[in-house]
């Protein structure tokens, strides 16, 4: 199989790229772990494999409308899920 057909069978199946569905399952682990752990915002960036705290705050935002420090502190999401 080539890897454009590949891609193309994954965007079919599950409606997005690959790297939107690896974005999205970091996004969701770490959403969970704001809420049910006692890590930091830095420390939950790290664990799901963001390098720049403002990257991974904006990918965040855009994921669920809030601000990981927000979903921290037990905000409820504005858009997303």
């Amino acid at each position: 199989m080539s890897h454009r057909t590949l891609k193309r069978g994954f965007r079919e199946l599950f409606n997005t790229t690959v790297f939107g569905y690896l974005t999205d399952k970091r996004m969701e682990q770490a959403e969970q772990m704001l809420r049910d752990s006692h890590l930091t915002v830095a420390e939950v960036a790290n664990l799901v494999g963001y390098v720049h705290l403002g990257h991974f705050a904006a990918a965040f935002k855009h994921k669920f409308g809030i601000l990981p420090s927000e979903c921290l502190s037990g905000k409820k999401f504005l858009t997303g899920l």
